[in-house]
């Protein structure tokens, strides 16, 4: 992928096609963490791939680029929310189409997630789901790095409390 970031921050046009449909699912993940209507996940990856391309030159570092991208689509996740004045519950994770595998494992992660407190969620599909280290959720989201290990651990122990209730 890093050549990919690379060819792109020269401005190769290709190149940045093939990143924005490479990281497409993990957009289209944590968009839906936000918003439920379809509409406004388009509007908000939107925004994101045309701030990308206009800004992928001031990238520092191709090897950040995804999380790079996921603070983009994060900021504009909450500008949108912002000038809309509205705040939508996440009950739910919705499951649009081809964004969760329908694998068995796929599902019973997306099940344990909607179990999940609201502020934790977005931080277990970035950690759990995209495989962002502690430090790049706390950079990605502006919180501590220490919020982020202690949302994890109390999250891992709820989700434990949980399936210990089934057996």
């Amino acid at each position: 992928m890093e050549l990919l970031v690379r060819r792109a921050m020269r401005g190769e046009a290709d190149a940045f096609i093939e990143l924005m449909e490479q990281t497409k699912p993990a957009l289209l993940r944590v968009a839906y963490g936000y918003f439920k209507a379809d509409a406004d996940v388009a509007d908000a990856i939107g925004e994101t791939i045309l701030n990308a391309w206009e800004h992928i030159g001031e990238l520092r570092k191709p090897a950040y680029f995804k999380t790079w991208l996921t603070r983009i689509l994060i900021n504009n996740c909450n500008r949108l929310l912002r000038e809309a004045r509205r705040v939508q519950p996440m009950d739910e994770l919705p499951e649009p189409a081809g964004v969760w595998d329908s694998t068995e494992s796929n599902l019973e992660f997306k099940e344990l997630i909607e179990s999940l407190p609201e502020n934790d969620r977005m931080i277990f599909v970035l950690h759990y789901g995209e495989g962002f280290t502690t430090k790049e959720i706390s950079r990605t989201l502006d919180i501590r790095e220490n919020t982020v290990k202690s949302r994890l651990r109390r999250g891992r122990e709820r989700l434990r409390n949980e399936l210990l209730q089934t057996i």
